[in-house]
């Protein structure tokens, strides 16, 4: 399968994305793709592509997301990655999570959004961060309270994983990218 390389994805990425916070998450979202694409032996590049852009319209045109950047800026890439990207935002597009890309974006964004939160209240970040804190995170709903709690747990149950087993994927996963 060919599409657009990373540099490509990052320059399309940077075209529409200028907020530091989402640029960030679009990031950790990448990262958690890829190490879990290298784990399932899936396509890494792909998985990759679809972290990083997944929320790519979501600054400019936020009321249209992610229907727009699907329909207007991902001419190049694979029908796989469009799915995944309209399942991550069932409410919005009535996609359903079926393959396991799909799964496994859905499973990540908004985690990644809490764990990110997280780790800025920890003064080492995610270095010796503990699953069992993540947890009492997501169960304190005034705490990032723009994350979705329901979407957290339906991605545990999309990707077959315990909280526990998913939570601590992802601190390894950040833990390294943050040295």
């Amino acid at each position: 399968m060919s599409f657009p390389d990373r540099q490509a994805s990052l320059n399309l990425l940077q075209k529409y994305i200028k907020n530091e916070a989402l640029l960030h998450h679009c990031h950790m979202v990448a990262q958690a793709m890829e190490a879990y694409a290298q784990e399932l032996g899936e396509d890494v590049e792909l998985w990759y592509a679809t972290g990083l852009l997944h929320d790519l319209d979501w600054e400019k045109y936020p009321d249209e997301h992610p229907m727009k950047a699907v329909a207007e800026f991902f001419g190049e890439y694979p029908a796989e990655m469009k799915q995944a990207i309209l399942a991550h935002a069932p409410g919005r597009t009535g996609a359903k999570a079926e393959s396991l890309l799909d799964k496994y974006l859905f499973a990540c964004d908004e985690l990644s959004g809490l764990m990110h939160a997280v780790s800025l209240m920890r003064p080492n970040g995610f270095a010796d961060m503990q699953a069992k804190s993540v947890k009492k995170k997501i169960k304190d709903k005034s705490f990032a309270a723009n994350v979705s709690r329901e979407d957290i747990a339906l991605g545990f149950t999309l990707i077959g994983k315990t909280p526990e087993e998913h939570i601590e994927f992802l601190i390894k996963v950040f833990a390294k990218e943050q040295k």
